[in-house]
């Protein structure tokens, strides 16, 4: 469902373009743009934890705590069903799963921009391309009015 204010923004962008004032376009590369601090920290946890070396290395903390405490060494802090573990693991998730996400929005946003971008670029490559076939039908038509 499109949004009567997409409508209006779209419709605010061609005109803008018709007009011939696309440097004036309220689009900016996403390069350009420069992330938050918040941004910067969930793109590199993001780039951290979806990585093989983190679930490698959380892999062997785990069974290095669940060894320790199954054969008793240490006293065993943590028993067999492991419920300090269970509420390390679920801890790490709930914090670590909105983290991910606000880098996967940043994506999208930055992916969202790049199309804004790209189409503005298409729509000035179109139209340049609509003006120099104009004008070589200008051309063309004095060059066969010349010739005649």
């Amino acid at each position: 469902m499109i949004h009567k204010k997409e409508v209006k923004n779209s419709k605010k962008k061609d005109s803008l373009i018709k007009n011939g004032n696309v440097r004036e376009l309220p689009i900016k590369r996403p390069s350009q743009i420069p992330p938050t601090f918040g941004q910067k920290a969930s793109d590199t946890l993001t780039k951290y934890a979806g990585s093989w070396g983190f679930i490698i290395g959380f892999l062997v903390f785990l069974l290095i705590w669940m060894a320790i405490n199954a054969y008793g060494w240490v006293h065993s802090w943590d028993p067999y069903p492991f419920i300090l573990l269970n509420l390390v693991l679920s801890c790490l998730a709930a914090i670590q799963a909105p983290i991910i996400l606000m880098s996967q929005n940043r994506a999208a946003q930055k992916d969202r921009q790049r199309a804004e971008y790209d189409y503005a670029v298409n729509r000035k490559s179109e139209r340049e391309i609509q003006r120099i076939i104009k004008q070589l039908t200008r051309i063309e038509n004095r060059f066969l009015k010349n010739k005649d």
